[in-house]
């Protein structure tokens, strides 16, 4: 039970979810019907042969027969209706060999779709990618299913000539007794076959399960490139952002243009690029003309340029003298230009 749990916890039990271990427990389960069918199967038939008298009549005969079907070494008794010892009359037919190989087949696919699922659960290392294991179990599952093959077209061969030998109007016919005048010979009941008939079934079934899971068992092996390649290790992707990434860059780029603004902000007048603080977010100048700000260039005291103006657009009415207009706040008298 322990072994059970660890096998659980590790989830070993993710490879019966698979086809392969899927179809190897298919196959474990109707390699138990294929040769339990016909290892168990006993049948009977059975026959009434009334002599005139005054000899003896055989109202009830009973020929049981069954597994391996050496119907050859069947026999019965029946009266001779001449006044003299009664007839021992023998089936025909021995099916042993094609019974018994079938049945060999059905225990060989049962031991071995049991260890396979066995070592798939129970030692995953052995029959893992590139390993040993699925090596094997490609071969084992090549040749049971050739002789499954072999087995379910002997067998159902085989079948068809117990049919045929244990009829119960063929059984009769091999008594003496009814080849007699005055005889009367009826069949009061014949074998039921219908376990057979299933087993037959169940044997062409196991030649396709097998066969369709050659195809899975090779991809294990690796062989041609084709499955067996353990997957790579899971981690982030490469190229995309962790998990916040995009949130923390923005938080980022926010705070960089806030610093900005406050630097901005803490320079002189005469420092700011044309005299005037960057608008902000929604702040749009109102008026009909932007001046153009004179440059600034070194002071005569520390033996530059004198500062040179560009001309610009003054508004009617004001003169060149005149500074320039500050730009308002949409909707609120307070400037928002330099001092």
């Amino acid at each position: 039970m322990e072994m059970l749990n660890q096998l659980v916890a590790r989830g070993q039990f993710r490879v019966l979810k698979e086809p392969l271990g899927f179809i190897k427990v298919l196959e474990w389960v109707f390699s138990i019907f294929a040769f339990a069918t016909c290892g168990g199967y006993s049948g009977s038939l059975e026959l009434s042969v009334e002599c005139p008298p005054p000899n003896r009549s055989a109202p009830d005969i009973a020929v049981t027969f069954g597994y391996p079907f050496r119907l050859h070494q069947v026999y019965f008794e029946a009266p001779s209706c001449a006044g003299g010892p009664p007839e021992r009359v023998f089936l025909l037919g021995d099916f042993s060999s094609a019974a018994q190989f079938f049945v060999a087949v059905g225990v060989g696919a049962f031991l071995s779709a049991g260890a396979a699922l066995g070592g798939y659960l129970g030692l995953p290392r052995a029959f893992g990618p590139g390993a040993r294991g699925p090596r094997v179990d490609l071969g084992v599952t090549a040749a049971l299913a050739f002789l499954w093959l072999v087995a379910s077209c002997a067998w159902a061969a085989a079948l068809a000539g117990v049919k045929a030998a244990t009829a119960p109007a063929g059984v009769l016919a091999q008594i003496s007794a009814c080849r007699r005048s005055g005889v009367r010979c009826r069949p009061q009941g014949a074998p039921r076959t219908s376990g057979l008939n299933t087993s037959v079934v169940f044997g062409f079934l196991n030649l396709v399960l097998w066969t369709g899971n050659i195809w899975f068992v090779f991809k294990e092996t690796g062989w041609g490139g084709l499955g067996a390649r353990p997957p790579p290790p899971r981690g982030p992707r490469e190229g995309a952002c962790p998990r916040g990434g995009v949130r923390a860059a923005r938080r980022g780029v926010r705070a960089a243009r806030g610093g900005l603004r406050t630097a901005w902000g803490g320079l002189p007048a005469r420092l700011r690029p044309g005299g005037v603080r960057p608008p902000r977010r929604g702040l749009r100048p109102r008026g009909p003309h932007l001046l153009r700000q004179p440059d600034v260039g070194s002071s005569p005291a520390a033996g530059g340029a004198v500062p040179r103006s560009r001309p610009g657009r003054h508004p009617p009415g004001a003169g060149p003298g005149d500074g320039p207009r500050p730009l308002l706040r949409g909707g609120r008298g307070r400037a928002v230009g330099g001092a």
